[in-house]
């Protein structure tokens, strides 16, 4: 017996075929080569003289791939008369009452849309893959609609576009930027925020109580209500020096100089810069850089000159006469809206006291570049007005003009004296 157990054990290690050896192997599958393809890539441009390809999908079940609607399916494209950009397309499928039909101008069309769509056809005889744009950018969504029922041409509000208000538009912005947006981004979303964040209601609950406590300083509001009426930058009017007249600190806030470094960069760099982008004012001064050997300072000037850049060509953005010239000039987010809560627009312009205190930013800021004695040609023509009008607006901050050697230079005398302003006469009734 012990003998017939120890032949039939070495004959179960012997044979491979027992099931007790087959469970210990594993058979290696072999992996599938995908076949690589060396195409060349030729994108077509959009021809308006031909339609481009129009891409769509239906929302349920139907394939028009499959019969019995392979073979008896026809598909028609429509055009609207008056406005030819309106396209639809309607499939009919040939024994149904049902029709698919899809628009560019309604429905699922009409939302926003963050990418752009195009379509690859690879021929595989030339090796070439080419690139489509798709039409009016858009994916059709082909609804079924029954023939014989009425379907309103206008579909409900809240199914096309969700109203919302200004400041839940700017939280969803500042959501989507602090997940998808660049570092860049980011830094500024978070200090908009932090700007634009309000006080709990115990912490305002001590604010009115402490400003209560407060005694108001009637000079201080003079000064402000001076301020107000003139439309010029917070200033100081019992200042001994011209740099305390006009506090630099309060023009340029603490946080916005490092969104202020382009021009330092582009001059630490070496790089070739083309200054016509730039305004007169600039252009004419950026050799000041070359001799200033304290590091900070050159900054400092060099921040100056980005803050004039971007003031001029936010005003030019928003007249007929500078827009072209400013079209492609990018002012960083956060100085963006203070622009434009500080220079709010009218009827898509400035009106005449945002564009006069935005004319007296840039000429204090000009008088820091020049040491307090500026030429008025240069500023004249970046703000597109003449010598003489500018004249008024220096005089309004309080300068004197002096001639020397046949130019016009503004001065900042201290402390200062403003003009007293004219009041208007009412019309006695008679």
């Amino acid at each position: 017996m012990e003998s017939d157990a120890e032949d039939t054990k070495s004959q179960m290690t012997q044979n491979p075929s027992t099931p007790q050896t087959q469970t210990h192997k594993h058979k290696k599958k072999k992996k599938k080569k995908i076949p690589t393809v060396q195409a060349t890539i030729q994108v077509v441009p959009d021809i308006p003289e031909k339609t481009p390809p129009l891409v769509g999908y239906f929302p349920c079940s139907f394939d028009p791939t499959k019969s019995p609607y392979s073979n008896s399916t026809d598909v028609g494209l429509f055009r609207d008369g008056k406005k030819p950009r309106r396209l639809q397309i309607v499939v009919t499928p040939n024994g149904t009452n049902v029709d698919f039909v899809g628009t560019n101008y309604t429905g699922e069309a009409t939302t926003g849309q963050s990418c752009n769509f195009a379509l690859g056809v690879l021929d595989k005889a030339t090796q070439t893959l080419k690139i489509l744009p798709v039409a009016s950018n858009k994916i059709f969504r082909l609804q079924p609609m029954v023939r014989g029922c009425n379907y309103s041409a206008k579909e409900p509000e809240s199914s096309v576009k969700e109203q919302l208000t200004g400041e839940e538009k700017a939280e969803k912005q500042m959501e989507l930027q602090s997940r998808y947006g660049t570092k860049k981004a980011i830094r500024e979303s978070k200090k908009l925020r932090s700007l634009k964040q309000e006080d709990g209601p115990e912490s305002q609950k001590d604010l009115d109580a402490k400003i209560k406590l407060i005694v108001p300083n009637k000079e201080a509001l003079e000064s402000t209500e001076s301020q107000i009426s003139r439309h010029i930058p917070p200033f100081n009017e019992s200042a001994t020096t011209p740099q305390e007249a006009y506090p630099l600190d309060k023009i340029i806030l603490t946080g916005e100089w490092d969104l202020l470094g382009d021009i330092y960069e582009h001059f630490q760099g070496g790089a070739e810069v083309s200054w016509d982008a730039f305004p007169r004012f600039v252009c004419h001064r950026i050799h000041k850089l070359q001799d200033i050997e304290v590091d900070e300072e050159k900054f400092k000037l060099s921040c100056i000159f980005s803050y004039i850049t971007h003031l001029i060509k936010f005003k030019d953005q928003h007249s007929m006469d500078g827009i072209s010239s400013s079209r492609t000039h990018r002012i960083p987010n956060l100085l963006f809206n203070k622009f434009s809560t500080m220079f709010p627009m009218e009827s898509k312009s400035l009106s005449n006291e945002k564009t006069n205190l935005l004319i007296s930013y840039v000429l204090v800021l000009t008088l820091f570049v020049d040491e307090f004695e500026t030429d008025l040609t240069d500023v004249a023509k970046d703000l597109r007005m003449s010598a003489i009008a500018l004249r008024k607006h220096y005089e309004n901050l309080g300068c004197k003009l002096v001639r020397k050697r046949n130019v016009m230079f503004a001065t900042l005398p201290v402390p200062l004296q403003f003009p007293q302003l004219r009041q208007r006469r009412q019309k006695r009734n008679r």
